[in-house]
C-alpha cells in the first residue's frame, strides 16, 4: 500500500478490498453500520461477548444481582480478594447498563422516543463509567494484566455517535498489529544466529501475517472462515516446533534451548492475546520484552542461572 504520508481516517482500495489507515497500519476497513440505537444495542451486545471471553473467570455477574455484589465488594477488606469483588461489581455494572440498554431499544421500537436525558439513559451512563473504573483492575485471562480498553467501549458506544465509535476502534487495532508487529520481529532478533532454532524465522513471518490478518477481520465478515484457520494452524507451527541440540552440547547448551524454547512458547501465546483481543496488551509485552533481553544476556554471558 503506498501512499506517502496518509492521514488517519485515509481509505485505499487494493486488491477489490478497501483498506483505512490509522497509527502506521492499513487496516482493513468496514463500512459503520447506521448511527441508530438499534445499531448501538447489536455493538453492545457484541462486545459483551467478547469483553467476558477475554477476561478472567468468575465476574460475569447478572446485572440483577447488583446490589449484592456491590455489598459484597464494600465489605471486604482484604485487598486482593476486594479486588475480586470489585471485578465481580464491575460485570454487574457492565449487565445492568446492557439490561436497561436492551429494554430502551425495545421501547424504540415500539415507537416510544428515548431522549438522551431520560433518567434511564442518564442511569444507564452512569452505570457503564462506573464499570469502566472498576474495570481497570480485571485482568486478561493470562492473567498478567488488566484489559481496561474493552471496559471502556461499551461507554464510547454509548456516548459517541457510531462512525466516531470505528474510528476509535481502528486506532485500537491499528495498536494491536503494531504490538504483533514489535513481538514478531523481537523474537527474530533474539533466536538469529542460533543454530538450534533454525527453520523458525519463516513460521514466526506465516504467523505474523495470519495474526494480523485475524486482527483486522471482524467476526461477521466470511472473510474470518479463512483467517482463523490460518492463524490457528500457524500458531499451532510455532507452538509445535522442537529446537535440535548441537550434536555435542553440555548443560549450558540444554539450558539455553530450554529456556529459548520457554520464550517462544510465551511470545506465541502474546500474539495469541493481542490478535484476539484486538488491542494492545503493554504491560505483558514489556514483560516480553524484558525476557528477551534477559535471554540475550545469558546468551552472551552463558551465565543461565542468572535468567
Amino acid at each position: 500500500m503506498c501512499l506517502k504520508n496518509p492521514s488517519n481516517g485515509t481509505v485505499k482500495l487494493r486488491d477489490d478490498k478497501q483498506y483505512i489507515y490509522y497509527s502506521g497500519q492499513w487496516i482493513l476497513y468496514y463500512a459503520p453500520i447506521p448511527d441508530t440505537l438499534t445499531s448501538k444495542k447489536e455493538l453492545i451486545d457484541n462486545l459483551t461477548k467478547r469483553l467476558f471471553h477475554h477476561t478472567e473467570t468468575g465476574i460475569n455477574t447478572p446485572g440483577k444481582k447488583l446490589g449484592m455484589a456491590r455489598k459484597a465488594y464494600e465489605a471486604e477488606t482484604d485487598p486482593a480478594r476486594k479486588r475480586v469483588n470489585g471485578a465481580m461489581l464491575a460485570g454487574a455494572l457492565f449487565n445492568r447498563a446492557t439490561d436497561i440498554f436492551t429494554a430502551l431499544v425495545e421501547l424504540e421500537e415500539k415507537g416510544i422516543k428515548i431522549s438522551t436525558d431520560n433518567d434511564l439513559m442518564v442511569m444507564c451512563g452512569e452505570y457503564f463509567s462506573e464499570a469502566l473504573e472498576l474495570g481497570k483492575h480485571v485482568k486478561h485471562y493470562s492473567g498478567e494484566e488488566g484489559i481496561d480498553e474493552l471496559w471502556g467501549e461499551p461507554f464510547k458506544i454509548f456516548t459517541m455517535s457510531v462512525p466516531d465509535y470505528y474510528a476509535s476502534r481502528y486506532l485500537k487495532v491499528a495498536d494491536a498489529l503494531n504490538g504483533i508487529d514489535t513481538v514478531i520481529k523481537k523474537i527474530i532478533s533474539v533466536f538469529q544466529g542460533d543454530g538450534a532454532f533454525d527453520g523458525l524465522e519463516p513460521k514466526l513471518l506465516a504467523f505474523q501475517d495470519a495474526a494480523r490478518h485475524t486482527c483486522e477481520t471482524m467476526k461477521s465478515d466470511p472473510e474470518t472462515y479463512k483467517a482463523w484457520p490460518l492463524f490457528v494452524t500457524t500458531g499451532d507451527e510455532i507452538t509445535d516446533f522442537n529446537p535440535e541440540l548441537p550434536l555435542i552440547h553440555d548443560t549450558s547448551n540444554y539450558r539455553q534451548v530450554r529456556i529459548g524454547n520457554s520464550l517462544l512458547k510465551k511470545g506465541r501465546n502474546l500474539i495469541d492475546y493481542i490478535s484476539g483481543a484486538r488491542v494492545p496488551l503493554p504491560v505483558s509485552t514489556k514483560i516480553f520484552l524484558d525476557r528477551c533481553e534477559r535471554y540475550l544476556k545469558c546468551r552472551q554471558t552463558g551465565l543461565w542461572e542468572q535468567y
